[in-house]
């Protein structure tokens, strides 16, 4: 979505025009906006447009990003990450099969071969050999960073007078965005052990496809019969990468009528509003395969027969014809929607006066209903593509609310009291989906003398689950977790009998053979639940302003104030889904049912997925302190300097949630998490530094993040604290009436890269705290009539 500032009022013409780049000459961005307003009697106009590009970061193009793990230079490492769906595949025997190598992985010696191969049970000679690290897949450099995308906008306000003291109100909204994102060529997995969770997993690969070396029919088993292979992995690099194209519009319409009136002497001002949103996307991807004719291929000869193209899955990179591609091949599309009426009617005004001042009063209602849908393509629905089945959905709730607000001026200008306040409010909430809350909120203000301000407030908050929360579909998200259970040099398997006897009972087999077979990415399973119910949370803030006027009647500072609050919040029921790797964790370790329940595997012991969809995980408590200081020097000969420093200091942050055996509770002060990527350092600050003189003004902003720590397996990782400088210069040159004014910038002047991270599921660091790698510099040009 483009972010429009939309403006109530404005006269003349404003335009602006910035292009920015990284230095490694990517991530090109051009962003321009133009409004123009006038005024005539009672009437007020002003529409604006606005259009961004973004051009790609590509993962290829920085050192941090070119392979699965930070610091990796081969997918031979012992670190391994790399995929095992190669680009000369990788077929998977399982043990005991009397003509293929027990337990033995093979891939293709010397691609392509377009027809049967020689076998050899060895894997010495003919035209297949042992499966190594070598052959492995590294899928990092084929991501992006920032994705390429081109955003279009424009609104519309108009205000109205209707009355001497009435107004008529309308705004108007368009946005539209089109993007692409892409990830790396399609990893077929065929066969039991596969862990689609389609019908790709049980696909046999029968004796008489043409492409099939091996003499017997590769079996997925069933009906009491024996798997004969585990799965087969292949690279469709002919097939080419896969893309995400989206296109999403949004719209919004509001009309408001405002006013006064007075009542008893007093005047009252009064809002009524209603609104209407739509958001409509649709998204095709390419790269796709049909899970049925995938069978239909690799199935009896007798059987292909139409259109049907024999699959050659074992011929290695450029064995896959477009003849294959375009038989097994289809392009999603996929679409949603999500609609949005919201009315509100709102009166403000003050009641009477005390000897402080007088005692104001809000009070107002809302009525909401909210829609939406999402459409996945038919043969997704019908679980038919390479990735899990999604199900249509969609979903609608309405809500009511009324609310009141009451401020009370109690004492003012007497001793130690120079003002004392008290506001309360009262906000009863009900939805379709929910049901009911009456919540509360307190605020006390005292200001014992002139310069200090303090505060306190207690606030009790309620959110029911959103239309996503409550209806979305599922979908399957790989997570680069490792699996505890795999009996690999060092594993947790063979430092715990408890660990083993876990896995076992989980579905392990016994006898040591199962190896994690796929990098460090397990499928995750994620989504809505209907079953959610609405979050509950208590605020308690303390906290005070100093801004002593001695400072500026002194001619020292213009502005100097200091602030500094304390918060403790705690959140019952809250909505998230709980960590994989920790539902890995407390099936291997402790053998809790609930989390061993979630991970699923398949018959060798593989990881098949995840569940990990939203529920209502128990509590989420965080307390800390934000500060701000604020210095604005007077003018002076060689011009006026201003600071400002935003800091916050984490004391607290844990989230618990149930098990069967009560609860369990996790800090993460001072630490980073994957999946979804979050860091949570003890300190972080903003400091801007400031200076103007004349035509110019320039900033320094410096950006400061503590040290965390990552706990990768059994290791703990620090990533190291962080400082980003940003720069700006900008020129308003007199000549020109300062209707112009040029602005050159540079963010993360000092070229800051971020610390590496082993469990993110973004490129090897954590896109939510810190900048992507590169400097970026962009230039500006405003004008204002």
């Amino acid at each position: 979505m483009v972010n429009i500032i939309t403006k109530a009022s404005q006269t003349g013409l404003r335009a602006s025009a910035q292009f920015g780049t990284f230095r490694q000459g990517d991530g090109h961005t051009q962003d321009y906006d133009i409004s123009y307003g006038l005024k005539h009697g009672g009437t007020t106009l002003v529409a604006g447009f606005s259009y961004v590009k973004q051009n790609k970061v590509s993962t290829a193009d920085r050192k941090e990003s070119q392979f699965p793990n930070p610091f990796q230079t081969s997918c031979t490492d012992p670190i391994g990450g790399c995929s095992s769906a190669s680009v000369n595949g990788r077929f998977l025997f399982n043990p005991g099969n009397p003509t293929l190598p027990a337990g033995g992985a093979l891939t293709v010696r010397n691609p392509p071969l377009t027809s049967r191969g020689v076998y050899d049970p060895t894997g010495v000679g003919g035209d297949y050999r042992t499966f190594t690290n070598a052959d492995r897949f590294n899928f990092s450099p084929y991501n992006y960073y920032l994705t390429p995308s081109e955003r279009i906008g424009g609104f519309v306000s108009l205000k109205q007078e209707v009355a001497s003291n009435v107004n008529l109100r309308v705004k108007a909204v368009y946005n539209r965005r089109n993007s692409q994102n892409q990830a790396a060529f399609l990893p077929l997995f065929v066969g039991p052990d596969a862990g689609n969770g389609t019908l790709l997993d049980t696909v046999s690969i029968d004796a008489t496809n043409p492409y099939n070396p091996f003499g017997i029919t590769l079996s997925a088993g069933g009906n009491g019969q024996p798997a004969t292979y585990s799965y087969v992995a292949r690279r469709l690099v002919e097939a080419g990468q896969r893309t995400y194209t989206q296109r999403v519009d949004t719209w919004s319409v509001t009309t408001t009528l405002d006013g006064n009136f007075d009542l008893f002497g007093r005047k009252f001002y009064w809002d009524a509003n209603a609104v209407f949103g739509l958001n409509d996307a649709r998204q095709i991807f390419t790269g796709n395969v049909n899970a049925a004719k995938v069978q239909r291929a690799l199935g009896p000869l007798a059987q292909c027969t139409d259109d049907c193209v024999p699959l050659n899955l074992f011929g290695g990179l450029g064995s896959i014809t477009p003849a294959m591609l375009n038989y097994i091949s289809f392009v999603e599309k996929d679409k949603s929607s999500q609609t949005l009426y919201d009315y509100t009617a709102n009166i403000t005004g003050d009641l009477f006066k005390l000897p402080a001042g007088n005692v104001g009063i809000a009070v107002g209602y809302e009525h909401r209903i909210q829609r939406g849908s999402f459409t996945p393509d038919p043969l997704i629905q019908a679980g038919l593509g390479a990735d899990i089945p999604a199900q249509a959905a969609s979903g609608k709730y309405n809500s009511d609310e009324v609310y009141g607000e009451l401020r009370v001026p109690l004492l003012k200008d007497v001793p130690v009291f120079h003002m004392l306040e008290a506001d309360g409010a009262v906000r009863h909430a009900s939805y379709s989906t929910s049901g009911s809350s009456t919540t509360f909120t307190g605020t006390g203000l005292w200001k014992p003398a002139e310069d200090l301000l303090l505060r306190a407030s207690y606030a009790e908050g309620f959110r029911a689950p959103g239309l996503g929360e409550l209806f979305g579909a599922q979908s399957r998200a790989d997570a680069p977790i490792n699996d505890p259970c795999t009996n690999v040099a060092g594993a947790r398997w063979q430092a715990s009998e408890t660990v083993r006897n876990n896995c076992i009972a989980n579905g392990v087999p016994a006898s040591g053979s199962y190896q994690e077979p796929q990098g460090g990415q397990i499928g995750t399973l994620t989504g809505g639940n209907r079953s959610l119910k609405p979050e509950t949370s208590r605020t308690w803030l303390f906290g005070g302003v100093f801004s002593p006027h001695w400072v500026r009647d002194s001619g020292f500072a213009s502005q100097l104030s200091l602030e500094v609050n304390y918060y403790d919040i705690k959140v019952k029921g809250a909505i998230a889904a709980i960590n994989p790797q920790v539902t890995l964790s407390r099936c291997a370790e402790l053998g809790d049912p609930s989390a061993c329940a979630n991970v699923i595997r398949t018959p060798s012991g593989i990881i098949s997925r995840v569940i990990g969809l939203l529920q209502n995980i128990g509590s989420i408590r965080t307390k800390g302190v934000d500060l701000t200081l604020t210095y604005r020097s007077p003018q002076t000969g060689v011009g006026a300097f201003g600071f400002t420093l935003n800091g916050n200091y984490l004391a607290k942050y844990t989230e618990s949630f149930p098990t069967a055996d009560g609860a369990a509770t996790i800090s993460y002060r001072g630490t980073t998490r994957g999946f979804p990527d979050q860091s949570y350092p003890k300190f972080k600050g903003t400091g801007v530094l400031s200076w103007s003189l004349g035509e110019f003004d320039t900033s320094f902003t410096g950006r400061y993040i503590h040290h965390v720590t990552e706990l990768n397996g059994d290791t703990v990782h620090e990533l190291k604290e962080r400082f980003y400088g940003d720069v700006q210069l900008v020129y308003t040159p007199g000549f020109l009436d300062k209707r112009f004014a040029f602005t050159l910038g540079v963010i993360n002047v000092f070229n800051t890269k971020p610390p590496a991270c082993y469990t993110c599921t973004g490129p090897n660091y954590d896109p939510t705290t810190y900048d992507v790698p590169g400097q970026f510099g962009y230039a500006r040009i405003s004008f204002k009539m």
